[in-house]
């Protein structure tokens, strides 16, 4: 049976808005907590999009990578309708090379700051780095754990830039929707220069827990369908042996949402805001039965 058989019809045409590629021999960061031994490349990665039904991706520079953004954009150049980019930039990089990523797709910059020492954002370099991310209309993407989301949000948007927090905003795998920073990340649906990515459930959250459909229950009251967006997260790093794409995706469908808010969650947000072009319903279709026809 077709992988994306059960994706409902609606939701065809779907963007990943959350996933990595890499190849062992990379250049890595000095300071990585963690580097994975195997490959994830485009060409793995591609087939599962198809098998899914998702039209469009985009890819996230791994941590470990650190700002060699060269693989990103080797893969990023292989399907620029398709693809969109999120890369990790030092905060004193210059206004051309920040030009050249644009151009090369890339839509936004990374804050993964999981075991860093947190930025002053208000400070130079960074409030030099954050006036050009508005200029080229970018977001900041922020991963961080919950209890400490709040500061990191204000001093963004303090600049005019949109925020994108990973995973749920990562709150405490033991408390849940209960963690007092998923609770302060609540508080900025209203600011509507917020969104939130629905990935990486299995890094916040308890096995069998009911986290998921509690937390996505909780961010569309606050924040609506239209600022939450589905990522895989492939390959799911230090995850791979509990989860798989299928998984991931499941785990949404199994949430027990109501078809405006999945289709928005899965499809109309991410095509938005990352700038795809907007298919007709003939011509999501007509891709549709296409990705069905290549992977049976």
């Amino acid at each position: 049976m077709n992988a994306h058989a059960s994706l409902p019809s609606f939701a065809h045409g779907g963007v990943d808005t959350h996933a990595h590629v890499f190849e062992q021999g990379l250049p890595l960061t000095g300071d990585r907590r963690y580097a994975p031994a195997y490959d994830a490349t485009l060409d793995d990665y591609l087939p599962l999009l198809n098998a899914h039904g998702m039209t469009h991706a985009v890819l996230v520079q791994p941590s470990f990578l650190g700002t060699d953004n060269r693989y990103l954009l080797q893969a990023l150049s292989a399907d620029t309708e398709r693809l969109r980019g999120v890369a990790v930039v030092a905060p004193d990089i210059s206004a051309n090379e920040l030009d050249d990523l644009h151009r090369h797709c890339v839509t936004g910059v990374r804050l993964n700051l999981i075991e860093q020492p947190l930025p002053d954002l208000r400070a130079r370099p960074w409030t030099s780095l954050l006036d050009h991310v508005a200029r080229l209309d970018w977001h900041v993407e922020l991963h961080r754990n919950a209890a400490d989301l709040a500061p990191l949000i204000e001093q963004l948007l303090e600049r005019g830039v949109r925020v994108v927090v990973d995973h749920f905003g990562r709150p405490d795998p033991a408390l849940g929707t209960q963690d007092q920073g998923f609770k302060a990340l609540l508080g900025y649906g209203k600011t509507r220069r917020v969104w939130v990515k629905l990935s990486g459930a299995y890094r916040c959250t308890a096995p069998d827990s009911a986290f998921v459909a509690d937390a996505t229950r909780q961010l569309i009251e606050q924040f609506g369908p239209d600022r939450l967006m589905w990522g895989s997260d492939w390959p799911h790093t230090q995850y791979e042996a509990v989860t798989s794409y299928g998984d991931t995706l499941s785990t949404l469908l199994d949430a027990g949402l109501d078809s405006t808010a999945l289709g928005a969650i899965l499809r109309t947000t991410a095509r938005s805001f990352y700038g795809f072009d907007v298919e007709s319903v003939a011509n999501a279709s007509a891709t549709t039965a296409a990705v069905q026809r290549a992977t049976y």
